[in-house]
């Protein structure tokens, strides 16, 4: 089952009505007082019960085992279960087939937040960055190599550079998680105090961050195992398309980045650097610390400002990664913001000796990068030859690698879930998937580093100088972002505040241009352009769901009234039952589907809500003037909204029965399920009509811009008798 926003073209979440809107719908209602029965009359002819109870709230939730996914009882008395625990569960190849590879999909079910100690986050949080050492100093040095012993004698001074860039940075996100104690990315805090187009500058740079680290990281991952096994090197780019399929399974089977298991490849990677730079210095101390002496590649370029610049901006890719625990505060046990912080501390330190280790140990054993294996793999060859020493550091590599690439299957559906919030994305990537993941956001993030990949032969140095210019874009503004919250709130400390996010803000901006410049003939233009490309298709994205909500507003002069029936505006909706009695409708014995004639049938109509706009009154007055038994149903995702739309419901004159469902699980097609299946259990006998507001757009390109809810509802109910799903179309 999938759960994604509300049904109709709301947002996430209801948006509260202003005064104007206020005033229509009490007019509105007024008007349908005039032909509509009383309320009392609808709702005694209700055949069923509408209270169908409460979902359990996340306080009460209980994680099963190590797993962050709980079972969520079902509203009502249970259903008959089939054997795998679904109700009501289809059958067939193509359903057998999607259960084998991506699990068994998971009805009733929520996420719940995982908090996580520090020796526990560290792990988890700081894979992509620690990793970047695997690849950060090798881009480094490919660039100096190019103008022989002179270029090489600048590797200290530039890692130097390269380092205090760390230190700054690090120091600059220690401030924003201070001022975003429940989660500062890019993205918001640029929005939050530069605007919205920086935001979406923000966004699109870590978007382009996220794509490439899944095709730098496998890149780097599968240069590692080629490494050492040379013979795989000609299968190089299906080996990395197998090993994004694989990311992208799991993580449709709803694979989170926690516990022991994600944390050990890290922990490895990371005694394995210590063991590898404590070897290489010991062997260097036997001799002095005397550099070997190497035989180097042909001179191709002179020693000049221009080679300099790149080489930094391409080292500077090892910092990669850093913002990620600014981004994840919330899931940090108590108290999070100063845990986030000293884990933060923990990741920069542990980043800047190990990059600073093996920078030294490329400058003492004189490697430099070739096209046949690693910097890192050459390294360990020199300090444990070929034993177990060797397969042990390329093997945590190529697994921190990877696990590096799995965080930003994380990170970039979230981002995109956010855009797609304010009205930035298609409201699809909001959506649910039967695993609980932001399934449409990985199947875009795979499919598009796959694409990149492939283009680029998954050849690590030819991916780097796209790299740096989305993550320094993101880093730049987010630095910016916070110097402008200091100067605005000027509390304790506000200029040391200021001081730190100004530097890192600066250096970053610096990094990003350089790299822009230095690279752009390089493949940087790709990344720009991609930015630019997303600027423009955000904005219209935005604009023309701008134009379908004024559309939506209620206006005086556009009122949806029932139709009038023969026996005139009061005419009772109890007319249409076969018996009622004691207020409900007699339950029909059986509940097949044996009717054969028209008088025979038993209708409900179940009109499914998101707000009260004009589509909404459209559907409303559709469903009354059918003169059947009519239940309105909304699903809130919080008690303050479930409360705004009981208030909205009773300005509009309560005309129709009215039964709010609180979902704190942030989904709502699930619990419509849920209340529909309930009211089937109830009375079996009874057709339900479920009716749903549909946009329907001037463009076909703008169609997929709004849900398809209907269709989703069809796939989770055929197996209920019964059930009926129409739309009421409403035209932009």
């Amino acid at each position: 089952m999938n759960a994604e926003g509300p049904p109709g073209p709301a947002a996430a979440e209801s948006a509260a009505l202003g005064a104007e809107q206020l005033r229509v719908l009490r007019r509105v209602g007024r008007e349908w007082g005039r032909v509509m029965a009383a309320p009392e009359v609808w709702r005694r002819a209700l055949p069923v019960d509408p209270d169908l109870g409460r979902f359990p709230p996340v306080a009460q939730l209980r994680s099963a085992g190590s797993g962050r996914m709980v079972r969520v009882s079902a509203l009502g008395p249970r259903a008959a279960r089939d054997e795998d625990g679904t109700e009501g569960a289809p059958t067939g190849a193509a359903v057998r087939i999607r259960r084998v590879l991506l699990g068994v999909p998971l009805k009733s079910s929520a996420v719940v937040t995982e908090r996580m100690r520090k020796l526990l986050a560290l792990p988890v949080l700081s894979a992509d960055a620690l990793s970047s050492v695997a690849y950060g100093p090798e881009a480094m040095l490919a660039v100096l190599v190019l103008a022989g012993t002179a270029g090489l004698a600048y590797s200290l001074p530039v890692a130097g550079a390269i380092v205090f860039l760390m230190f700054a940075v690090g120091l600059s996100y220690r401030q924003t998680i201070r001022a975003y104690p429940h989660g500062g990315g890019s993205y918001i805090v640029a929005s939050d105090n530069l605007g919205r187009t920086p935001g979406l500058v923000a966004a699109a740079g870590l978007m382009t961050d996220y794509i490439l680290t899944v095709a730098v990281s496998i890149a780097s991952g599968i240069a590692a195992i080629t490494s050492a096994l040379p013979s795989l090197a000609p299968a190089t780019v299906p080996l990395g398309v197998g090993a994004i399929l694989l990311l992208l399974a799991g993580n449709l089977r709803g694979v989170r980045q926690a516990g022991t298991l994600f944390a050990a490849p890290t922990y490895a990677f990371v005694a394995a650097m210590f063991a590898l730079i404590g070897f290489g210095l010991a062997d260097a101390a036997g001799r002095g610390f005397e550099p070997r002496p190497a035989a180097l590649p042909a001179v191709t370029e002179t020693v000049g400002l221009l080679l300099i610049m790149r080489a930094f901006s391409s080292g500077a890719t090892a910092m990669t990664g850093i913002e990620a625990i600014s981004n994840a505060v919330p899931a940090f046990k108590p108290v999070e913001w100063r845990n986030a912080r000293t884990t933060l501390t923990w990741m920069v330190g542990l980043l800047i000796v190990m990059f600073t280790g093996i920078v030294v140990l490329i400058h003492l054993a004189q490697v430099v990068p070739g096209a046949q294996e690693t910097t890192l793999s050459q390294l360990a060859r020199l300090s444990f030859g070929t034993g177990w020493g060797y397969v042990f550091v390329q093997a945590a590599t190529a697994a921190v690698l990877l696990l590096a690439a799995n965080t930003a299957y994380n990170d970039f559906p979230r981002v995109l879930s956010l855009l797609a919030r304010d009205g930035y994305a298609p409201r699809v990537f909001l959506r649910l998937g039967d695993r609980l993941a932001h399934s449409n956001g990985i199947l875009l993030l795979s499919l598009a580093a796959a694409l990149v990949f492939v283009a680029f032969d998954g050849l690590t140095g030819a991916l780097i100088p796209l790299y740096a210019v989305g993550v320094f874009l993101a880093f730049t503004l987010s630095q910016a972002g916070m110097v402008v919250h200091w100067w605005r709130l000027r509390d304790r400390h506000w200029r040391k505040s200021l001081f730190f996010n100004a530097t890192g803000g600066l250096l970053s901006a610096v990094v990003f241009i350089t790299a822009g410049i230095s690279k752009f003939t390089s493949g940087a233009w790709v990344a720009i352009v991609a930015v630019a490309l997303f600027l423009v298709v955000t904005t219209r994205i935005r604009r023309h769901y701008e134009a379908a909500r004024e559309a939506l507003r209620l206006h005086p002069h556009l009122i949806e009234l029932p139709a009038h029936s023969p026996e005139g505006p009061s005419a009772s909706p109890e007319r249409r039952l076969p018996e009622v009695a004691g207020g409900r409708t007699a339950t029909a014995a059986g509940n097949g589907e044996d009717e054969e004639l028209p008088e025979e049938i038993q209708h409900l109509s179940v009109v499914a809500l998101a707000t009260l706009d004009l589509a909404a009154m459209r559907t409303l007055a559709y469903a009354a003037s059918l003169q059947q038994p009519v239940l309105a149903l909304h699903i809130s995702l919080t008690e303050e909204e479930a409360r705004r739309f009981r208030d909205y419901w009773t300005l509009w004159g309560d005309h129709l029965p009215l039964e709010i469902v609180v979902s704190p699980y942030r989904a709502v097609v699930a619990p419509l399920v849920h209340c529909i299946e309930g009211l089937h259990r109830q009375h079996p006998g009874l057709t339900l009509t479920v009716i749903l507001p549909e946009i329907v757009t001037s463009r076909r390109s703008h169609q997929f811009l709004h849900s398809r809810t209907a269709s989703r509802l069809r796939r989770a109910l055929r197996p209920l008798p019964k059930i009926v799903i129409t739309t009421v179309p409403f035209h932009l």
